[in-house]
């Protein structure tokens, strides 16, 4: 989408995919919950201020795909853009090695999912604002 190389939009849609990749990660640990020495991950947390920063960084070191000729569509990558990591929690470990605590997953699955509410909300209000500022209806 054009409208996708706007700053504002593109760190929405940054933040989206962080959310939508911590998303998987949380539903991996609920699903291990129960693993023999399965270790809880989570994402390193990103701030909105280290995606405006790497927004502004964009331009010089970009890694989207290279287009060869004007008639070939952008595309996209879709590798995973954000660094998971270990979460040790002491005294969490079971008696088998397994450190996930459900509880704690779907806590954290919660607050995900009403971050990305959120943020999707923000990212439809300025494509409304965008649409009205082009003179077509808000709605």
């Amino acid at each position: 989408m054009i409208l996708n190389n706007l700053p504002i939009l593109s760190v929405l849609s940054k933040k989206l995919s962080w959310l939508t990749q911590r998303t998987e990660v949380l539903a991996q640990n609920v699903a291990n919950a129960d693993t023999p020495g399965f270790k809880a991950r989570d994402l390193k947390e990103v701030t909105f201020s280290q995606l405006v920063s790497r927004e502004r960084g964009l331009a010089a070191t970009t890694n989207a795909p290279r287009v060869t000729n004007p008639a070939h569509l952008q595309g996209t990558i879709s590798v995973r853009q954000f660094r998971e990591e270990k979460v040790p929690d002491p005294g969490s470990a079971s008696f088998n090695g397994n450190t996930v605590s459900a509880e704690q997953q779907l806590l954290k699955l919660g607050a995900t999912q009403a971050t990305q509410q959120l943020t999707l909300n923000l990212y439809r209000k300025h494509l409304s604002m965008m649409r009205v500022a082009i003179g077509r209806n808000g709605g």
